[in-house]
């Protein structure tokens, strides 16, 4: 029998390492020859443990499943979910970034390959620098960390300026409340993310890398430690990548814990050894990046998205998504949710569909009060804005933002009140202190919050007035974006701020 158990952190929080031990254990007992192999996630993470096992007609699954129920599994009277790839959470996705995840053994390289793995490299290595970026610039790729730049433009930047050393960094330091997507790359496919971020140095004339990964992410900085070595044992990095004649090596960078330093300059200040705090712009970062050189500065899923494109073609990832939003959109759902985990799927889908028919409303079957879209500094969508499509242009023109494409989910019992005073708490807290509008303003959008609570309706229009201060006026998205959340909660829920006026008189 082969058996898959995954390995991902959010699994073996469940018990999945327990399940593992059991198996194990239940088939010494019983003389059973047992293949256990510990996989990544599928991302429905209200199923695991999930455990699959391999059958003649695919992988059957099974989950979630608990030590006692192992006797059973092995038996073959565990009731099952069927095939994986027909659970219906599972079917309505289109997977492209996330393929092999939870498909494959993660630090297997020969799996990876036997499922599409190092074709789009292999491809890549056969194209001239130019036609590299070309391709990328035409799949219509856009920065999947938040910001929603165009890839192919940041690394056109970095190709044709003049440095005898350039850098791909990956930006790992995945902060944002109710955001996995990285984590789950990273401990169940590392190896997508090593290609891409291989294409990225050949196609911009960059010879090192770095992932700046966050330290609370131990699994992942284990996972993706053996796999660089790995892959640099297998040629794949190093001084002759494959054979081409082209350089190229990666370095795993833990970081400190700073939420500030998933902003790009205070990532790349954290890298060279300084204090993590925002750089002014320009120079960009394209120019003078990381020790003053050319550095191309993506997010996990932007890299790990490139293989994909150069396997299938620039066209076949064009070809999915929404107006200028193009490709696939890694949703992350979370929160007060009946389904939650990851859903990818073609930009432009509806949010409410998501919220309420994908992930099945809230886990307390209570009514759904707002959903939070791109972390703690992402904008609360009440109901009535259901019908926004997951497209940048979209969201933007509904007042929201879709970030790094995190749900949190909220039902009706949720006071939005006590929601924007955290988001202006968290920014003071989180705050590198260096712009004004960010460290003070934060500081007093806690006080004006607290006294709205206290029943002062003349502090509204000074909270509004100190959003709009620090929307202009930070030097980065930390302080910039604080407002999005603040001022959404104001808008679409006064009556969760009027009451404290009514109960004070």
């Amino acid at each position: 029998m082969k058996i898959y158990v995954p390995m991902d952190s959010a699994a073996k929080a469940l018990g999945a390492d327990e399940v593992a031990a059991a198996i194990v254990a239940e088939a010494a007992r019983r003389g059973l020859a047992v293949e256990l192999v510990r996989n990544g996630t599928r991302g429905m993470v209200w199923l695991e443990p999930l455990v699959e096992v391999e059958t003649g007609d695919g992988r059957l699954a099974f989950g979630p499943v608990t030590p006692e129920d192992v006797p059973a599994l092995l038996d073959g009277t565990l009731q099952g979910l069927g095939p994986v790839e027909g659970i219906p959470f599972f079917a309505r996705q289109t997977r492209l970034t996330f393929a092999r995840c939870g498909v494959t053994d993660p630090l297997s390289l020969r799996d990876y390959e036997a499922h599409g793995g190092l074709a789009g490299l292999r491809r890549a290595l056969g194209m001239t620098s130019a036609e590299i970026v070309q391709e990328v610039t035409d799949s219509g790729l856009r920065g999947r960390g938040g910001a929603g730049f165009p890839t192919g433009i940041k690394w056109n930047t970095v190709l044709g300026a003049g440095a005898g050393q350039k850098y791909i960094v990956c930006n790992a330091d995945e902060g944002d409340s109710g955001t996995f997507a990285d984590r789950m790359i990273m401990e169940g496919d590392p190896f997508t993310l090593i290609e891409g971020m291989v294409i990225a140095g050949v196609g911009v004339g960059a010879t090192r890398g770095f992932v700046f990964l966050r330290s609370e992410y131990p699994d992942a900085i284990k996972v993706m430690a053996a796999a660089v070595q790995i892959a640099r044992d297998a040629g794949l990095l190093g001084p002759d990548v494959l054979g081409s004649g082209r350089a190229f090596d990666i370095e795993v960078r833990v970081g400190a814990g700073a939420y500030v330093c998933g902003e790009e300059t205070s990532l790349l200040n954290a890298l060279e050894g300084k204090r993590g705090v925002v750089r002014a712009k320009p120079p960009l970062p394209a120019l003078e990046g990381f020790l003053g050189r050319p550095t191309v500065v993506n997010n996990v899923i932007s890299l790990a998205t490139v293989p994909v494109i150069f396997e299938k073609g620039a066209a076949h990832y064009a070809d999915f998504g929404l107006g200028r939003s193009r490709g696939t959109v890694t949703l992350q759902i979370a929160g007060n949710v009946a389904r939650g985990g990851l859903f990818e799927t073609a930009f432009g889908m509806s949010l409410g569909e998501l919220v309420m028919d994908v992930a099945g409303g809230t886990a307390t079957g209570r009514p759904v009060k707002a959903v939070q879209v791109g972390g703690p500094l992402g904008a609360y969508m009440p109901v009535s804005k259901f019908d926004t499509a997951l497209g940048y242009e979209d969201f933007d023109a509904a007042g929201g933002l879709i970030g790094h494409a995190g749900l949190v989910v909220f039902d009706d019992t949720t006071d939005m009140l006590g929601m924007a005073r955290f988001a202006m708490e968290f920014c003071a807290v989180e705050s590198c202190c260096k712009c004004t509008p960010c460290r003070v303003g934060a500081v007093r959008g806690v006080e004006t919050i607290d006294r709205i609570a206290r029943g002062d309706a003349a502090a509204v229009p000074i909270l509004t007035d100190l959003c709009e201060t620090m929307k202009l006026g930070s030097l980065c998205a930390l302080g910039g974006f604080t407002p999005f959340p603040v001022l959404s909660a104001l808008t679409h829920f006064p009556d969760d701020f009027a009451t404290r006026k009514e109960a004070a008189e």
